[in-house]
């Protein structure tokens, strides 16, 4: 390995610094994998490391593979003994082997959004709960917050004395009594337990301590709060941690991604050695020169610029349009003349919603294309009732599976029988399995016993399958004969039927890569893929997918749609009034732009249609943040700007009030609150922020604004219009 030929200094300056904590900030398209792949290498041919004390942690399922593979390229057959893989991946490796120290069965469930979704339902019925006054959405939210922050039930009713939060809480304690009385953990609850397990177990503690000498973290700038303590319980004893990570790169706040912890990383570690990567490989000179020139309005980051020895390239393009169809039309039609191999395109937006002109068009001019963020595979309803059985096979306790499939196929198990064998489980504490499985001895539930017995004894069958260790897809086949599922859909006979046949068939073909032993492993893998795993680079495909969705892609050539105010920036941003709301959307501006390697074009439109109503659109800060020297554009004057073709004034807009207040409300009619129902010191509700103190109330000349101390989001400034802020 000649790592002088393969790497440039500061590279080659990571790759050999081993000991002690490290903090690599590394830009966009610098190089990371590859330094992260070539100090896996170093430690183990030149400082003798076994690979069994390395373990590299990563955001994505895809990311772990490259590395591996990459690594193997390198010294074969030590990829295996390495472990590399996902933060959930990592914890749940761990979790099977220990868990039962902390309560749990080792064959736990793992619960995706939707059987997440169920429980909280099944939750709000039992409490009697109506969802107009808590919106589901809102208690899973605040639940994730609370896990995040590794803040229990219990901890966080002693942190307050709200009559609202309160109420949240006990949904989230009642949520978390009916997660370990299905032996089932969710997303959140893989890292939160993997904590508990190694603060409260000395001796699993001191055992991955020992085994893990060497740590390194990928995208260490998307870590939240327990993902943070998890790293730092596991190399406190050596320290010889080394993460990866961009502040630039932020943009998953609203998933619980702290950017402090990339931020304060030499305060926690005093001894930390830092190393900037920013010689950028990917893409072009005038690229990242615009991308610089929009990430420097930032003021929580860390100072660094990008550069490149590739050539200039063309300058980035702002083209204006009349609506969003006409963007859509060109943007498809672009790509349709200039491709000659689609997957080289890309169509980035900042919302889902956003995709549909696009996929229409695309449709239209029969351009093969795959959309990243849509629903998941392993989403869709046959694919979700045939894991139901499985679960059920690996996890008999899970209620939420086993309601899923109780009717499936048709019974006639009615709703009143349910109910009644659900309320005998719950005042019991017993899994509606035990009760099933018991229920010739409970005389209370005898008249039901016909009703169920076809289901139980079909589980049991399905079970002795299993016993006999057929392979995971003949476990399958035995389901679908079992319940006579394909035949009901060749009896349906529609496209859409014969389509989830389809499915059920390629779900096959991911079971035939696992043995029957390895059911629980099968389990979690589809249960811990994300999009972004789904995404197929040798599709031949044009790809269109959101801004956050592009994270760690890159593209020759890359459309940035929608490029207006109140849409990119986001509109909930701006109403909050606080900055670094903004810093996060220029952040994601910065890594659309730095997903781009030859060209970029930049689109805008006058009107749009948002929430049902058409809106005048201006354009968005970040445009006018890019020198004009780095652009060619059709673009008109558009309000703060005299933004002409190939240049434009650039003005200030440090103070994001200021031009908020200038420009962006032109595009939206305000009228003045007549009267306030609350006052300064007052409690107050915000449908996203939750419940906060007013500290401060100024009499504006549109309207007033609004400052609120919310007790999860910190004060954020608003005007009182668009806050509808409700007095408690």
């Amino acid at each position: 390995m000649n790592l002088e030929n393969n790497l440039n200094d500061k590279q080659l300056e990571a790759v050999k610094h081993t000991e002690g904590p490290l903090l690599i900030l590394a830009g966009a398209g610098s190089g990371k994998t590859k330094v992260l792949v070539h100090r896996i290498a170093y430690l183990i041919e030149h400082m003798g490391v076994s690979p069994y004390n390395i373990m590299a942690i990563t955001f994505t399922n895809k990311a772990a593979a490259e590395m591996r593979e990459r690594v193997e390229r390198i010294i074969p057959n030590v990829g295996s003994s390495i472990w590399v893989m996902t933060f959930h991946a990592s914890c749940v490796r761990m979790l099977r082997r220990f868990i039962d120290r902390i309560g749990y069965d080792n064959n736990f469930s793992i619960y995706d959004t939707e059987d997440q979704k169920t429980l909280i339902k099944r939750i709000y019925r039992n409490l009697n709960l109506d969802p107009k006054i808590i919106k589901e959405k809102t208690a899973i939210r605040a639940i994730s917050s609370y896990k995040d922050e590794l803040t229990s039930p219990e901890e966080a009713l002693r942190q307050t004395n709200d009559f609202y939060d309160r109420q949240i809480i006990n949904i989230y304690s009642e949520y978390q009594k009916a997660l370990k009385q299905n032996n089932a953990l969710d997303f959140d609850d893989i890292i939160v337990k993997c904590v508990e397990l190694l603060e409260r177990d000395e001796e699993v503690r001191e055992y991955y301590q020992e085994k893990f000498k060497y740590i390194m973290v990928d995208e260490y700038q998307d870590t939240n709060n327990a993902q943070f303590r998890l790293i730092k319980l596991l190399a406190d004893k050596y320290k010889n941690l080394c993460v990866v990570g961009d502040d630039d790169q932020s943009i998953y706040k609203f998933r619980g991604a702290n950017i402090f912890n990339i931020l304060n990383f030499e305060n926690v570690y005093k001894d930390a050695k830092l190393i900037k990567l920013e010689q950028n490989y990917r893409s072009k000179a005038n690229i990242l020169n615009v991308a610089n020139a929009v990430i420097k309005n930032n003021k929580g980051r860390k100072d660094k610029s990008l550069w490149t020895a590739n050539d200039s390239g063309e300058k980035i393009r702002v083209l204006e349009f009349e609506n969003a169809a006409g963007e859509a039309e060109f943007i498809i039609n672009e790509i349709k003349q200039k491709a000659s191999d689609y997957s080289e395109w890309a169509v980035l937006y900042r919302t889902n919603a956003q995709s549909r002109l696009l996929e229409e068009r695309c449709v239209l001019l029969n351009i093969p294309y795959q959309l990243v963020g849509g629903v998941n595979f392993y989403q869709r309803k046959e694919i979700k009732d045939v894991v139901a059985y499985l679960k059920i096979l690996s996890n008999p306790n899970d209620d939420i599976s086993l309601l899923r499939i109780i009717n499936l196929p048709k019974r006639g198990i009615g709703a009143s029988s349910i109910a009644k064998i659900s309320a005998y489980a719950s005042l019991n504490s017993l899994s509606l399995w035990e009760v099933l499985s018991d229920i010739d001895n409970i005389e209370e539930l005898s008249k039901l016993k016909s009703k169920f017995s076809v289901f139980s004894e079909s589980i049991e069958k399905l079970q002795e399958a299993k016993e006999k260790e057929e392979s995971v897809a003949d476990i399958i086949d035995f389901i679908m004969d079992e319940i006579n599922y394909k035949a009901s859909f060749l009896e349906e006979g529609t496209e859409e039927a014969l389509a989830r046949i389809e499915n059920i068939e390629e779900f096959k073909n991911k079971a035939r890569e696992y043995e029957s032993t390895e059911l629980e492993a099968f389990l979690e893998d589809i249960a811990l893929i994300a999009d972004i795993d789904r995404y197929d680079e040798d599709s031949k495909r044009v790809t269109l997918m959101t801004l956050h969705a592009a994270k760690g892609l890159e593209f020759p050539y890359v459309y940035m749609s929608g490029m207006e105010e109140g849409l990119f920036p986001s509109s909930m941003s701006l109403f909050t009034g606080d900055e670094s709301d903004v810093e996060e959307e220029r952040r994601l501006c910065y890594v659309g732009i730095t997903r781009a390697k030859k060209e970029l074009c930049m689109t805008f439109a006058k009107f749009r249609m948002q929430n049902g109503d058409m809106r005048y659109g201006t354009l968005s800060r970040f445009v006018t943040e890019i020198p004009s020297e780095f652009v060619q554009s059709n673009a008109k004057s558009r309000s703060r700007s005299d933004f002409r073709a190939g240049s434009y004034e650039r003005k200030s807009n440090n103070n994001s009030e200021n031009y908020y207040n200038e420009v962006y409300r032109k595009s939206i009619e305000i009228k003045k609150t007549s009267k306030l129902n609350y006052e300064v010191g007052d409690r107050v509700r915000h449908i996203n922020f939750g419940e906060g103190r007013v500290i401060d109330i100024e009499d504006g000349a549109k309207d007033y604004k609004v400052s609120v101390d919310f007790d999860k989001f910190g004060v954020k400034k608003m005007f009182a219009g668009f806050a509808k802020l409700e007095k408690i």
